[in-house]
């Protein structure tokens, strides 16, 4: 017979709260007990992303989350992001005049990292680079409506690449802590998809006329005027923003937009203190990089600030030098 009181049953490694409804006694009244089952042994969920928001595999466990790394394909051969090439091999292939192309993981890939995971996690959520830059976050959606993944793989997109992608997985992370569900966490992440804004500006017009985004009579006369295409992304869209003579004036400029952005739309996210500026690049001059972060921080000293290095993907059209700055909305502490 049950006592009266509440119990605490409490076997390592696994913890129990429970819930029992009991009928107790002759006289017909009901005594009810709340039972509740937790296995810290198996987490709930896992969070899952790809390469491109700068944290590689290799990093993942540090984060506590599991990373997809993104391909690249080089002279006709794959290598996948952080796993089978670094970033100095890649950029040396690249100032070769290696031919150099990017694609999204094939579903086998993908597939096969969710039963990997749902092996250990109840749910997962994946958080793939935005749907307007890859064709990664469309597969995906279409892959988990199939059996065995429907309602246990929760793809969500937020609209986000580099260090806002990065802080949506880390915040997924909070969210699981929290003992959110994984359908619970896509809607917040879906909802929250456009706090955040990015600009990047090209130090060199030569990856960008290989890629066939601009002609190369465009590049020649950019190149002979020190031009450097800045570009943005609102949303799901890379869009041309503004063209500046050297990157220092490119810098500035988009440091006037992004200004303006948190003076404006996102204005009431700085003011919650749920805002955080970030600065990402591909690989530059030491000093050049530390010039650039200690401008980021003595125009945002009241603004946490976070660097990630922008990813292959993205220096495969951008090059050596490319310099991004943005705003996000952030629940975490990178």
């Amino acid at each position: 017979m049950w006592s009266n009181s509440y119990f605490a049953i409490i076997l390592t490694p696994v913890i129990i709260t429970v819930n029992i409804h009991k009928i107790i006694g002759h006289s017909g009244y009901t005594k009810i007990f709340n039972l509740k089952i937790r296995r810290d042994i198996m987490p709930g969920i896992g969070i899952m992303t790809d390469s491109n928001c700068g944290i590689m595999p290799s990093e993942e466990r540090g984060y506590g989350i599991h990373v997809l790394p993104m391909p690249v394909i080089i002279d006709g051969k794959t290598f996948n992001e952080g796993v089978d090439i670094t970033p100095d091999i890649f950029y040396q292939k690249q100032a070769s005049g290696s031919v150099i192309t990017t694609s999204q993981p094939s579903p086998g890939d993908v597939a096969a990292m969710w039963d990997r995971l749902l092996s250990s996690y109840d749910e997962i959520v994946f958080i793939p680079m935005s749907s307007g830059l890859s064709n990664t976050c469309q597969t995906a959606l279409i892959l988990a409506e199939d059996e065995p993944y429907r309602g246990k793989v929760h793809v969500v997109d937020n609209h986000r690449i580099s260090v806002t992608q990065a802080v949506s997985v880390l915040d997924a992370k909070i969210l699981a802590d929290e003992d959110r569900s994984g359908a619970e966490i896509k809607a917040i992440l879906e909802q929250e998809s456009l706090d955040a804004t990015i600009y990047i500006a090209v130090d060199t017009l030569e990856y960008l006329k290989k890629g066939g985004r601009i002609t190369p009579a465009a590049a020649a006369i950019g190149s002979m005027l020190r031009l450097k295409p800045v570009l943005t992304i609102q949303g799901d869209k890379l869009d041309s923003f503004a063209k500046a003579r050297g990157m220092k004036s490119a810098f500035h400029t988009m440091l006037n937009a992004l200004k303006k952005d948190i003076a404006t739309r996102l204005a009431p996210l700085k003011e919650q203190g749920c805002l955080k500026v970030g600065l990402a690049n591909t690989p530059m001059e030491p000093e050049k990089l530390e010039a650039f972060k200690a401008e980021m921080h003595s125009n945002f000293p009241d603004m946490d600030f976070v660097y990630f290095p922008l990813t292959m993907s993205i220096g495969t059209h951008v090059g050596p030098g490319g310099l991004g700055i943005g705003a996000v909305r952030s629940r975490s502490s990178i």
